[in-house]
């Protein structure tokens, strides 16, 4: 495994970090548990230290499962980072979307960060996680209805008291990301990125590169699509949101699949899967640090942590960045 060191900060993640959020079951469609810890064990046998969670994610079941597979693991051997700002529990702040929990019951999302709330989500996510710290504490998304020095006010207290390392955003754009700085220093965004989806390249990007912001991709398999696996009569299960994202209509994944089809003989070359060589392009790509892939069991988690495995030269970078602008991508 690669590590890399995050903005100005001691802290180290595995280049390809744990996503716990398909783990978590909540808009996947359900999760097996014991699939899910075998997934997380199985990744970290292979140097993947760092792991990714939310509340939100099951309503604290991705938390929970990231704390029964840590068990037994040195606290210092691993990176655990989580968020905070999305409240199912409570009805305050920015309403974000209906949902549906595990259970199949209603419910309603907020997007709040109010100082109290930051300090009682992390009293609950220590908890779920089973240890005394979290290394890097990100708000899941902006709430317009909190002053962002508040919110990271709260942070600072945390730090204080040693129960978070460092603060970092997700979902941040480059105003929302030079504000929060100021009350304290952030050091990561963690925000959206895949070879089809490279839209925060036009400015969050380069904004992070030039104030040394690490930058943690999110679904850079474009939650499955870019395996290759999903075709366009591809039946999703109930609750799996997949269903109602642009990428996932029957002609966005015809396109895409013609792309991997192109790309597909230097993944053979390389004894690589699919997945493997989109994963590497991902973490070369310049300004992206990390890597956040989710797996649903033990073979695809170690499948991920071996994608560092593939090299990847100038030239054949650039061949895949063709096909991407002839695909048009």
């Amino acid at each position: 495994m690669e590590y890399r060191k995050i903005g100005n900060s001691d802290l180290e993640l595995s280049v390809i970090t744990f996503g716990a959020w398909a783990a978590g079951g909540w808009m996947w469609g359900s999760t097996d548990r014991n699939d899910a810890i075998n997934a997380i064990k199985a990744s970290y046998d292979l140097g993947v230290t760092s792991i990714d969670t939310a509340p939100i994610y099951g309503q604290g079941d991705s938390e929970q499962i990231v704390g029964d597979a840590i068990k037994g693991i040195s606290r210092d051997k691993l990176q655990i980072v989580t968020k905070f700002g999305m409240r199912w529990d409570l009805a305050k702040g920015d309403f974000g979307f209906k949902s549906k929990n595990n259970d199949g019951k209603d419910i309603d999302i907020y997007k709040y960060a109010g100082k109290e709330s930051v300090i009682y989500e992390c009293e609950q996510s220590l908890k779920r996680l089973g240890t005394d710290y979290i290394d890097l504490y990100q708000i899941h998304w902006p709430d317009i209805t909190t002053p962002i020095s508040e919110t990271f006010e709260a942070v600072s207290k945390l730090i204080e008291q040693g129960k978070v390392r460092y603060a970092g955003v997700c979902n941040y754009n480059a105003a929302q990301l030079a504000e929060a700085d100021q009350t304290l220093e952030i050091i990561s965004n963690q925000i959206p990125f895949s070879m089809i989806n490279r839209g925060v390249e036009d400015e969050t990007v380069p904004y992070c590169i030039e104030k040394n912001k690490s930058v943690l991709a999110y679904s850079p398999m474009e939650r499955g699509l870019l395996t290759g696996k999903i075709t366009p009569e591809y039946q999703f299960e109930e609750g799996d949101h997949r269903k109602d994202v642009k990428f996932f209509t029957p002609e966005n994944i015809k396109k895409t699949n013609a792309f991997l089809a192109k790309i597909k003989p230097l993944a053979d070359e390389k004894n690589a899967s699919l997945s493997q060589l989109v994963l590497r392009w991902t973490v070369e790509r310049p300004g992206i640090t990390i890597a956040l892939v989710g797996a649903r069991n033990a073979k695809q988690s170690v499948q991920n942590a071996e994608a560092i495995n593939v090299k990847l030269s100038a030239d054949e970078i650039e061949m895949i960045n063709t096909e991407l602008k002839n695909a048009g991508f």
